[in-house]
């Protein structure tokens, strides 16, 4: 017994689900079309205490949302979705790449600072043309504590 399940009820699961062969070479950034991406935005009030949230946003459609469309529904999202009272007096005014869907990870847990050729500068550019694509996580904060935390990585927690 599984919880509930019987041995049987797990076995068909498991021939139905992920043994089927159905999605056995698809990775899950290619299981959803460009205009329909499931993206993560990391919300980060504070980079020396770690204080951050993430923005769930299921389905954005990356060949026609611009960057800076982004911004506006990532802060429009934060003034009115309950648990981002805290981040509310945050200026947000930077969205950064931080991983794609089976990319590597930095070891700094709260934003990739080994290089800034991730950051999305151009508010006209759409999702896509940047290289955002389904499961794609995107850092969004303040561009002067960043180069203060950039120029100084220090932790306080």
């Amino acid at each position: 017994m599984y919880g509930d399940w019987s041995e049987d009820e797990m076995a068909t699961l498991n021939d139905a689900g992920a043994n089927s062969g159905e999605f056995d070479d698809a990775l899950t950034n290619t299981l959803r079309p460009l205009s329909d991406c499931f993206l993560t935005v990391r919300i980060i009030k504070s980079f020396t205490f770690r204080t951050t949230k993430n923005l769930l946003l299921p389905h954005v459609d990356a060949t026609k949302m611009t960057v800076g469309q982004l911004k506006d529904l990532c802060r429009e999202q934060v003034k009115t979705a309950p648990g981002f009272k805290p981040y509310r007096t945050c200026e947000l005014d930077t969205l950064k790449l931080y991983t794609r869907a089976h990319g590597h990870k930095t070891m700094d847990l709260i934003i990739n600072h080994e290089t800034d050729d991730d950051i999305l500068d151009d508010d006209n550019a759409t999702l896509a043309s940047v290289g955002i694509e389904n499961e794609s996580e995107i850092s969004f904060f303040n561009r002067a504590l960043y180069d203060e935390y950039k120029a100084n990585p220090q932790q306080a927690w």
